[in-house]
């Protein structure tokens, strides 16, 4: 199962106000593993300035941002890395009404909340009443976030991955031998646990056996010692 975390930083609050998107980390999630792909973009937000409350909480300058790309020379990889999998976001609606205000502008198809998770509202239902922030999920779960300085789309995404296999219950990450979530199974190549259904691999040698004669002989010898009663007479 492909599944993408999700994270943007942005010029500031307001999508529909003309705040623009500066900042998008993608981690992809294999049965709910980080596969180790990522897409990570900083973007310019082309006349828009970096509002002063927003460069305190991500440390993203106007004056950084100047010569990189702009979101529609990203668009399209954009698109294709997270394809049809589904969106994990913390808080998703902010971070949905800036990339979609940014795909209409660019007239292309805008992304459904259908098929978004809210860790937000997940952790909301989950521990009602509590503080539900990033960085206090990472404390109630014992994850260390002292990396988060600033808030980061990417490093924040990388968080937002082991908190949510956290709020569904899954420290461990979800194997399925059916699902070919190694790169060298999806290309059908040898390596990793067999699928099921198929034969487990035999070894081309047997093992040696741990046990020497000589160890062997000198257990015989000891359990003749016990007398005609000993219990091991009796298996074995």
């Amino acid at each position: 199962m492909r599944e993408i975390v999700l994270d943007t930083e942005t010029t500031g609050l307001e999508a529909k106000g003309g705040d623009r998107l500066i900042e998008i980390g993608c981690v992809e999630l294999i049965n709910r593993f980080p596969s180790g792909v990522e897409f990570h973009r900083f973007l310019s937000p082309e006349a828009k300035e970096v509002h002063a409350d927003a460069f305190r909480i991500h440390g993203i300058s106007t004056a950084f941002l100047k010569d990189k790309p702009v979101f529609k020379d990203e668009a399209d990889a954009f698109l294709n890395f997270i394809g049809d999998a589904p969106l994990i976001i913390h808080n998703a609606s902010f971070d949905i009404g800036f990339l979609n205000m940014e795909l209409e502008r660019l007239k292309k198809p805008v992304l459904d909340m259908g098929r978004v998770t809210d860790t937000l509202q997940l952790a909301r239902r989950k521990f009602p009443g509590s503080p539900a922030s990033l960085d206090a999920l990472c404390k109630r779960f014992n994850i260390d976030n002292t990396q988060r300085t600033k808030h980061g789309a990417i490093v924040d995404s990388l968080l937002l991955a082991q908190v949510y296999v956290e709020l569904l219950g899954e420290r461990q990450a979800t194997l399925s031998l059916a699902t070919d979530a190694s790169a060298g199974n999806r290309n059908g190549q040898p390596g990793g646990p067999p699928r099921v259904g198929e034969p487990a691999r035999q070894r081309t040698r047997p093992l040696p056996p741990r046990l020497s004669e000589a160890d062997a002989a000198a257990h015989a010898a000891f359990v003749n010692t016990l007398g005609l009663t000993a219990i091991w007479k009796r298996v074995g």
